[in-house]
């Protein structure tokens, strides 16, 4: 096939964006942006021998031009913009666009998916996406589904095309993968359902990238980048002579091997994201995430510090074990701990994990519009407080989190990466004032309107 009027083919790819991120609109500034990888990593995929144009639409820096000429469309959708990807996928369909959805959404719920594309990719997009794209322009016709086998290798791929997105729209332009999946099955996480086994890149080729990017400073986005501790010590080591800058994911374990540590922080390690979740032994147990047990959080934290990475911690409010006890304790102990960047989320049921299964079959499901399953609205019936009592605590635990008094206390306790840690709380509490200009959507329980947070 070839492409408009007979000309050279183009392939559009978009990233949607909820109110968070939505150009000019959004919440988050600049100094709180990565560059993504999704749309840059499928248009390194697109097989030479199309020889197409790629154009790459991240609604978070850019707008939507909805009279866009293609030969085909692609739209990577997670959950909480499957309402928009639907929506763009319609508009474009209407003008008689082929359309692509894939991501971790489409993924889990495939048939919802396919009836708004053409077709739908499902898993990883390393050797189905080519696939579709030949099908589509060399072969007969693109299948209305592609599913990615569980052979998938990450070795020998192209590398992102990230010079594709203006580096000026973000604080950290230089981002990239070594692994992914996880070993662990939390309740509440896609990862399992969406993803299946964790999969890792040759450790000489994640330092390939890094090399021809000039990186100085990055930010890995696997989602726990020590799960194989093995593999994560090896790639350590081999950051160490190029001198770099970065930040990660990792779970708890990170803090339990001090080799582990030790080389991270020679290797560069500035700050670390951790998912702590809860402070309720109870509550870990019903995540499945019995492993946070295990270790003291105060040791965890002391440990870390000690080696000079700041902490982004994370914790989740909505357990079944939960009260309105739970959100002043918690955000108690964070200013105790000192911990640099706190961030919470209400316990969101994502369809296709155990968790959304679990409250389903219990009748305590308030809404599937996907729309609000982006972590700050409440979609279920909490177990021992209301609803109202979990959105309104889950505001009160950021604007307590990110007033100056607990800024100060955090980070001069702390001293750790204060150039980075000081631009990054005030832009988190920019963000922790203004929720409720940005979550103002609506929805219904029985007689009540439940709104976004920062609802009065």
């Amino acid at each position: 096939m070839d492409g408009l009027d007979g000309g050279r083919r183009r392939i559009v790819l978009i990233s949607p964006r909820g109110p968070l991120y939505r150009n000019r609109t959004g919440i988050w500034k600049k100094s709180l942006r990565y560059a993504p990888l999704t749309l840059t990593t499928l248009a390194a995929l697109v097989p030479e021998e199309l020889d197409a144009e790629v154009v790459v639409v991240d609604e978070g820096i850019h707008d939507i031009d909805w009279d866009v000429e293609a030969d085909i469309v692609g739209i990577s959708a997670i959950t909480g913009t499957a309402p928009r990807s639907y929506e763009l996928a319609d508009h474009f369909r209407r003008r008689g666009v082929p359309v692509v959805l894939g991501g971790v959404h489409p993924t889990l719920v495939p048939n919802e998916a396919a009836r708004h594309a053409d077709s739908v990719v499902v898993g990883y997009a390393e050797e189905t996406w080519p696939q579709l794209l030949r099908d589509h322009f060399l072969g007969d016709r693109m299948k209305k589904m592609y599913v990615q086998g569980h052979d998938l290798s990450l070795a020998g791929r192209p590398f992102p095309k990230r010079e594709m997105f203006p580096g000026a729209k973000f604080v950290t332009t230089h981002t990239i993968e070594a692994t992914r999946g996880c070993i662990h099955g939390c309740e509440f996480c896609v990862v399992p359902s969406a993803w299946g086994r964790p999969l890792q890149k040759p450790v000489s080729e994640v330092v390939a990238d890094i090399r021809q990017m000039g990186a100085r400073r990055l930010i890995f986005l696997d989602l726990n980048l020590i799960a194989d501790l093995q593999y994560a010590k090896e790639l350590f080591e081999a950051l160490i002579p190029l001198n770099i800058k970065w930040g990660g994911l990792a779970t708890t374990t990170f803090a339990w091997d001090e080799e582990l540590m030790d080389l991270a922080a020679r290797s560069g390690c500035r700050g670390i994201l951790i998912g702590f979740e809860s402070l309720s032994r109870e509550s870990l147990v019903e995540t499945r995430k019995v492993f946070n047990t295990r270790r003291d959080y105060h040791d965890i934290i002391g440990r870390i510090h000690e080696r000079g990475i700041a902490i982004m911690g994370c914790f989740v409010f909505g357990f079944d074990h939960d009260t309105t006890e739970t959100f002043d304790a918690t955000v108690d102990f964070v200013i105790e701990a000192r911990i640099d960047l706190p961030r919470y989320a209400i316990l969101t049921p994502f369809p296709g994990t155990p968790l959304f299964r679990r409250l389903e079959s219990e009748g305590r499901i308030i809404s599937q519009d996907w729309t609000y399953y982006d972590g700050q609205h409440v979609n279920f019936v909490p177990e021992r407080m209301t609803p109202e009592e979990l959105l309104h605590g889950t505001e009160r635990a950021w604007k307590r989190t990110y007033g100056y008094r607990s800024i100060a206390r955090r980070l001069l306790g702390a001293r750790n990466q204060l150039s980075v840690a000081i631009p990054a709380n005030l832009g988190y509490r920019f963000y922790a004032n203004r929720l409720h200009e940005f979550y103002n959507c609506e929805m219904v329980l029985g007689d009540r309107v439940l709104a976004g947070s920062g609802a009065r």
